[in-house]
């Protein structure tokens, strides 16, 4: 038997040059590494993803406040943009 969870939503995303971003983040579901960026983040011209509001799918920054049981627990997330990648902005240190 398995429960299902409500996943946080990710409510905003500045990583323009992501191929599932476009007005927002389309991805089914992300991963936040243990670094906190967006283990999703994929640089194509093509843009991908499903009609959806991405969600958290799972967290690997075990230190996060939010991270319990290797899941994400904030209520929601923002994804911010970096050089060549795109980080989890809701990060916050246990």
């Amino acid at each position: 038997m398995s429960a299902t969870i409500d996943l946080p939503q990710v409510t905003d995303c500045t990583a323009t040059s992501c191929a599932y971003n476009h007005d927002g983040c389309h991805a089914f579901a992300v991963t936040i590494d243990t670094t906190a960026n967006c283990g999703t983040f994929l640089s194509l011209n093509e843009k991908g993803g499903l009609n959806v509001v991405a969600q958290v799918g799972a967290c690997q920054r075990t230190d996060c406040t939010h991270n319990q049981a290797l899941e994400c627990r904030a209520p929601s997330i923002t994804v911010g943009a970096g050089q060549s990648t795109a980080g989890c902005l809701s990060y916050q240190a246990a």
